[in-house]
């Protein structure tokens, strides 16, 4: 990464990566405050039903993605371990994909695919990532 400067660039990043990061931390929190994981988890499942996806497998995921996308969220958003957070986040896309895929839900297929390229965009200028927790152990290692 390069040395940090007020660019507006390195504003930009900063500001996109602080509304992706609360966007997915929020998906996290909502879904564990709304109706709680369980019934987060028990309603969406219900949806896959006529899929090709077992119905266990589906809940269990569905009961840890709340957590993830809240831990992926704060990751995000504080800029610690970001290329990462950002890489798991697409590897994440990409399962919630396959699974509305397999609903044949093209319209949520298609807000996912936004998420994808938010993501890709993030991680693809990730070099302009400077007011970030990364760039602080980033400064302590050296």
């Amino acid at each position: 990464m390069k040395c940090c400067s007020a660019s507006n660039r390195t504003l930009a990043y900063v500001v996109f990566r602080l509304a992706l990061g609360t966007n997915f931390m929020f998906h996290g929190l909502a879904r564990m405050l709304g109706g709680g994981v369980e019934g987060f988890a028990s309603g969406t499942t219900r949806a896959f039903t006529g899929t090709l996806l077992p119905p266990g497998v589906v809940h269990a995921f569905l009961t840890v993605l709340p957590y993830i996308e809240l831990i992926l969220g704060v990751l995000i958003l504080l800029g610690l371990f970001t290329r990462w957070a950002l890489a798991a986040g697409g590897l994440l896309m990409a399962v919630l994909m396959f699974g509305t895929s397999m609903r044949s839900d093209w319209v949520t297929v298609s807000i996912q695919m936004i998420y994808v390229i938010a993501l890709y965009l993030a991680l693809a200028n990730l070099d302009d990532n400077c007011c970030a927790l990364d760039r602080l152990l980033c400064k302590s290692k050296a």
